[in-house]
């Protein structure tokens, strides 16, 4: 009740107000933001994961604007020689405007990113975007091999079935590589699990079948319980650590991510910087109220 409460009152609230609130989970609003913080988690055996902020634009200039600003940030921060690989949200370069114009500024990233040797993931976004984003990928994915990844979300009851149509896609050599994720926008219950523990143990089959596929696995959580079932999957299985990692936000949870990274395993943790740190705080806030328990404890928890 007290994380709604303050995910519905932040968006009338002083955004210096608000930057109290955010900074602790977004590295900044410039270029140079995203590369100090990630140069400090590279120097903490973490990579990272690279997100401008922004999406659902209304015009193709500013999709152009955006893709113009990714080619810019995979060239500082490959000449940097940053570890990491960067993450895009489609509906900022215009998915929902014209998909043509969407691919075509993907695939002038992607491009740019293989160039680098680097990797690009392709987030996914609320489901009226999910078709058109698998479609994206697989496109993607055909021609680019290893250096284009994408996001699915537990709490959808599609996303095993998606899983199992990927697991008979051809893999051109490189294995199929998703972040897996619990799910944050807000779904009618007819497309989405709704009760937690439900999601949890969707989250662990849908990881499972991974495992048993041989697809190379981002485990995005700061869920405790599943951090801990699935470094059990990963020995059941006996993943080898160049198939998976794992993956947190910025600023939350830093004491869990810590153990993790002690323990041996991968973590990469999502960097998002740029201009639009407001909306997409008091959005994402507004969609999961309980980011804010995390803002919360952020506040207070020096990652």
């Amino acid at each position: 009740m007290l994380n709604k409460m303050i995910a519905n009152l932040l968006p009338y609230m002083p955004k210096t107000l608000i930057w109290q609130f955010s900074k602790r989970y977004i590295a900044g609003t410039r270029i140079e933001d995203g590369l100090e913080v990630s140069r400090k988690l590279n120097a903490q055996n973490i990579e990272v994961t690279i997100d401008l902020l922004g999406e659902f634009i209304s015009n193709l200039e500013q999709a152009e604007e955006n893709k113009n600003q990714y080619l810019e940030i995979i060239d500082r921060f490959t000449r940097e020689n940053i570890k990491g690989n960067f993450s895009l949200k489609p509906t900022m370069f215009g998915l929902l405007i014209d998909q043509e114009v969407c691919y075509q500024h993907l695939r002038e990233i992607v491009a740019k990113a293989a160039e680098k040797n680097n990797f690009v993931r392709i987030d996914m976004e609320d489901s009226q975007c999910v078709d058109i984003e698998l479609q994206l990928f697989k496109k993607l994915k055909k021609e680019f091999s290893g250096h284009v990844g994408l996001v699915v979300q537990a709490y959808l009851r599609r996303t095993l079935d998606d899983l199992t149509d990927f697991s008979k896609f051809p893999s051109n050599g490189y294995p199929l590589n998703f972040r897996l994720c619990k799910g944050i926008y807000v779904e009618p219950k007819e497309i989405a699990f709704k009760d937690y523990q439900e999601v949890r143990t969707h989250f662990l089959e849908d990881l499972e079948f991974m495992f048993k596929n041989k697809m190379y696995a981002g485990i995005a959580t700061h869920d405790k319980f599943l951090v801990k079932e699935a470094i059990r999957l990963i020995e059941r299985y006996q993943v080898p650590p160049s198939m998976y990692e794992f993956q947190m936000l910025y600023g939350v949870t830093p004491e869990l991510r810590n153990t993790v990274v002690q323990a041996g395993h991968k973590m990469r943790v999502y960097v998002p910087f740029g201009e639009q740190w407001f909306n997409y705080s008091t959005r994402r806030l507004k969609e999961n109220p309980q980011i804010a328990s995390h803002i919360i404890k952020a506040l207070f928890i020096r990652s």
